[in-house]
């Protein structure tokens, strides 16, 4: 399993901050996130980086079983 931390806009499509899934591809957890939140996360996905344990993953990278995988929508400000 992995920890999935939901931010800002991310944390409100999926209605939840975080959660548990199953680990895999960057493709295969994108996947469970959809099946379990809806097409509103996956339009919000589009625009998000996604960081296992601080290094940004997509596509088929490999998130280990384990890891902290990051939702971070876009953000202004500093």
């Amino acid at each position: 399993m992995i920890t999935v931390r939901y931010f800002a806009a991310a944390a409100e499509a999926a209605g939840v901050d975080s959660e548990q899934l199953p680990g895999g591809t960057v493709a295969q957890v994108r996947a469970a996130m959809v099946a379990a939140h809806g097409p509103g996360l996956d339009r919000v996905l589009d625009r998000c980086a996604l960081l296992a344990d601080g290094t940004r993953v997509e596509g088929d990278d490999d998130i280990a079983a384990g890891a902290t995988l990051d939702v971070l929508p876009p953000f202004a400000g500093g």
